[in-house]
């Protein structure tokens, strides 16, 4: 059954890791919270499977267990693990596409909360042109950060995700029988999958300390209350080997999103992206310093970035 379940994350580690960072909780929730909404919307551009979008919001959780959060840009990391799982399934990606994408949705006038319907203007093309300069920096950071995670991985890229649990679990108790109405069980699917997918934002990181299992009973739950859908009378969680205890847990933290993002968006307004600077913009406004470490390759990055600006000038008067 191992293909079923994840490695989880340790209370030791999930302490170790939070109290040996330089940065407040609440910027590291900051962090993981816009580059996993990053990676989501990089997948949806791409036209991946929902699937390999989630795995790597899981594995982008997992590398930072391990790694330091301003270890490498986070726009970059995201790409990094959207790249990795794609590559490894039956859908990759070109490392040009991915590119192209990220370039897209970092271009400055762009708003990930924009709505359809809304008269927002389009990103001027000129802002998230990549020219082969900074298409090929982009890529060597990419492929450079790629093979980092890899090895803070310990090359285990296994992911079992809920979703297709949760489907099982709803046959199980009858959602989709013919004698309720037409549809119905359909609409507690979509919001069951609604649900596990919001968690994939959420900097709790859900997805390393529960086994998916847990997660669709909590996400079944979730959505049986909003539709109105009666569950059994009887403590129907454990036959999916879920405690009482766990399940409350996981209902709160499945359900704490909406306040998470309402959070995000008072600190940090309408940006699609946060980055480093944001970061040390932010730390230096609470009186927090930057640690040295992290200094030195904000300055190596920084001389890359410069060098490739130079190259691209050059081009047109050779």
């Amino acid at each position: 059954m191992s293909h079923l379940s994840n490695p989880l994350a340790t209370a030791e580690q999930l302490y170790l890791h939070a109290s040996t960072s330089a940065l407040p909780i609440e910027l590291q929730d900051s962090i993981r919270f816009y580059t996993a909404r990053l990676t989501q919307a990089a997948g949806i551009l791409l036209r991946l499977p929902e699937n390999i979008t989630a795995q790597a919001n899981v594995l982008l959780y997992r590398y930072w267990l391990v790694d330091d959060l301003m270890l490498y840009e986070f726009s970059d990391i995201s790409a990094a693990v959207l790249y990795l799982a794609a590559k490894i399934s039956a859908a990759p990606r070109s490392l040009r596409s991915i590119t192209n994408v990220y370039a897209y949705l970092l271009s400055p006038n762009l708003s990930l909360l924009s709505l359809p319907s809304s008269k927002a203007s389009p990103p001027d093309p000129e802002s998230y042109y990549l020219s082969e300069s900074n298409y090929i920096a982009f890529r060597n950071r990419l492929l450079n950060i790629e093979g980092q995670i890899l090895n803070a991985l310990g090359f285990n890229t296994h992911v079992a995700l809920p979703h297709p649990l949760a489907i099982t679990y709803l046959q199980t108790l009858d959602a989709f029988s013919t004698s309720v109405r037409k549809g119905f069980g359909q609409d507690v699917a979509k919001q069951t999958i609604k649900y596990l997918n919001s968690a994939l934002l959420s900097p709790q990181m859900l997805y390393l300390t529960h086994q998916p299992a847990s997660l669709a009973t909590a996400a079944i739950y979730l959505a049986a209350r909003d539709k109105k859908m009666k569950l059994p009378d009887v403590e129907w969680w454990e036959v999916f080997d879920c405690e009482r205890e766990e399940l409350g847990f996981l209902v709160v933290g499945l359900g704490s999103l909406e306040g998470i993002v309402k959070r995000e968006q008072q600190r940090w307004g309408d940006k699609t992206m946060i980055s480093r600077q944001d970061v040390r913009d932010e730390l230096a406004k609470l009186g927090v310093p930057s640690r040295n470490k992290e200094t030195k390759d904000y300055v190596m990055e920084d001389e890359e970035a410069e060098m490739a600006r130079l190259l691209d000038e050059k081009i047109p008067g050779s």
